[in-house]
Formats: C-alpha cells, sequence, structure tokens
C-alpha cells in the first residue's frame, strides 16, 4: 500500500478522532445538554452533514467519547472481581477506579457532574449497570454505612480528579493522594511505601 493510500484510510479515523475530542471538549464547557451537533460542526469547521458521516445523534458521540473509559472500566472490574476477600476487591475496585478516573479526568467529570449525560446514559442500561459496579465491588459488607462510604469514596474521587482547584497537581500526585484518601473513607488499610 503507498504512503498516499495509507494516509487516505486513515483520514477518516483521524477526523472521527477529531470530532470526539471536540465533542468532549465542547461537552465539557458548555454542558452536553448546552453543546449542538451545530456548535461542533462549527468549531471543527465542516458541515453539519460531515458529522452525521460519523455519527447521528449526540447521543451517539456521547457513547463514542465515554467507551475507552467503559472499555477500561469493564477490565478493572474483571480485576476486583477476582479478588478473594471484600476487603482486596474493594482495594482493586478502588486503586483501578483511581487510576482510571486519572487518566480520564475531564470525561470522568463530566460523566459525574453533568445531568445531561446522566440522563442520555439511561437509555444504554449495560453502562448504567457498569457505572454502578464500582460502588458494590467497593462495600466491605452490607450495611448501610459501606454503601454510603463506597459513594463517597467514588464522587470524592471523581470530583477531586475534576477540580479546577486541583489542576495543578501531577498525575502520580493526585493519585497517591486520592487512593490514600479513599482507603481511609472506606476503611481500607493503608499501604506502606516500600523502601
Amino acid at each position: 500500500m503507498t504512503a498516499v493510500a495509507q494516509a487516505d484510510s486513515r483520514g477518516p479515523e483521524r477526523t472521527r478522532q477529531r470530532l470526539l475530542d471536540e465533542a468532549c471538549r465542547l461537552f465539557a464547557l458548555h454542558s452536553f445538554a448546552g453543546t449542538s451537533l451545530q456548535m461542533i460542526a462549527d468549531t471543527l469547521g465542516v458541515t453539519k452533514a460531515a458529522i452525521y458521516h460519523h455519527f447521528k445523534t449526540r447521543d451517539e458521540i456521547l457513547t463514542a467519547v465515554i467507551q475507552p473509559a467503559i472499555d477500561e472500566l469493564r477490565a478493572v472490574i474483571a480485576v476486583a472481581q477476582a479478588q478473594r476477600t471484600a476487603a482486596a476487591r474493594a482495594d482493586a475496585m478502588l486503586s483501578g477506579m483511581v487510576d482510571l478516573t486519572v487518566r480520564h479526568r475531564a470525561l470522568i467529570g463530566m460523566i459525574g457532574m453533568d445531568a445531561g449525560v446522566t440522563n442520555a446514559l439511561q437509555s444504554h442500561p449495560d453502562i448504567v449497570e457498569l457505572i454502578q459496579r464500582p460502588a458494590e465491588l467497593m462495600r466491605l459488607d452490607g450495611s448501610p454505612g459501606a454503601e454510603i462510604n463506597a459513594t463517597i469514596a467514588l464522587a470524592g474521587i471523581a470530583t477531586a480528579a475534576s477540580s479546577p482547584v486541583l489542576q495543578h497537581h501531577d498525575q502520580d500526585v493526585l493519585r497517591d493522594l486520592m487512593l490514600a484518601a479513599g482507603r481511609r473513607v472506606l476503611g481500607l488499610r493503608t499501604r506502606r511505601a516500600a523502601s
């Protein structure tokens, strides 16, 4: 295959990714409900028809925007479920969620804080069920207190990662501090650093 043919075959993928990146930026800036397909097209300098070539609705764009994080979440859940004890499952789920959240800071904040995103995702029961699974795996027992602690830990992680006040922190520092705070909220033992 010639270099020109390779470039042409990757063109639609690059265009699609640019569209998704810009949509995510606009969703974060204006909210999901406040972002139209026309706004996305205008920002990219393309026609609305060009957007329709890739996606028919904003909901389809949203689903594509969150898909990489959803795929990672499935893997994190599988690792947590494989642990033998409730504490090990909770710790693995917490660690995985912190890592995922740090990698997808803006996206996780958008999913957790934008009511329009929450409403749009209701039409995807498989995604809703998947998003609820971490809280279930982070409960150390069936008590209401454990459920509340898991919910607070997850909400705190999402809020901290997407907070403009904390954007200056290095990812490793943010990760370590969020993990320590999550362990305290859940009542898990804090791991000592290797010397």
